[in-house]
């Protein structure tokens, strides 16, 4: 009998590392990046390729980064709620196009509209890597030193918007 013992007490003990797991939010991931300087790049704009974006050029301002793709669905379902920020002009939102083809970028804004003031092309995903991307989409809230505040993982909706994106950026804005 003693020696079932100890196979039922790792198994009762990897049932309970799953039942703790099934209840994290997977968008939750923790962002080893959150409260660290914003990784520095210098990459060409989508609609002008002569000329780059930095973060550097931001200095001084909250504002998103938004990591998005024309072959992304999650995109295409946050895309409405960008363009709402966008039209309310509350913060300015970024874009960086993903590992995407430069035509399909151009062709996906044209048909959804463009929420971006400028996108930069990250073609070969190397800044994508730097900013920890684990996927399409993602957004990142910097503040005016170019510290990364938060970051979410996945579509942006209209209630994390609400209750923790727009707090967030009139908080680090009257700062």
């Amino acid at each position: 009998m003693k020696r079932f013992l100890l196979p039922l007490a790792v198994f009762a003990v990897l049932v309970g590392f799953l039942a703790v797991g099934l209840t994290l939010n997977p968008r939750e991931v923790p962002s080893p990046l959150v409260g660290k300087p914003a990784p520095a790049f210098l990459l060409p704009q989508l609609h002008d390729q002569e000329k780059t974006f930095a973060p550097a050029d931001m200095a001084g301002q909250v504002w998103l980064l938004n990591v998005w793709a024309s072959w992304c669905g999650g995109c295409k379902e946050e895309h409405p709620v960008l363009m709402q920020m966008a039209q309310a002009g509350n913060v300015p939102i970024y874009g960086m196009d993903y590992k995407d083809r430069r035509e399909d970028a151009l062709s996906w804004l044209r048909r959804q509209g463009n929420p971006y003031p400028v996108t930069a092309v990250d073609a070969e995903g190397r800044i994508g890597i730097d900013y920890g991307v684990y996927g399409v989409p993602e957004t990142y809230v910097i503040d005016k030193q170019g510290v990364i505040r938060y970051k979410q993982i996945g579509p942006l909706d209209d209630e994390v918007v609400a209750k923790t994106i727009m707090p967030l950026v009139k908080e680090l804005q009257a700062k």
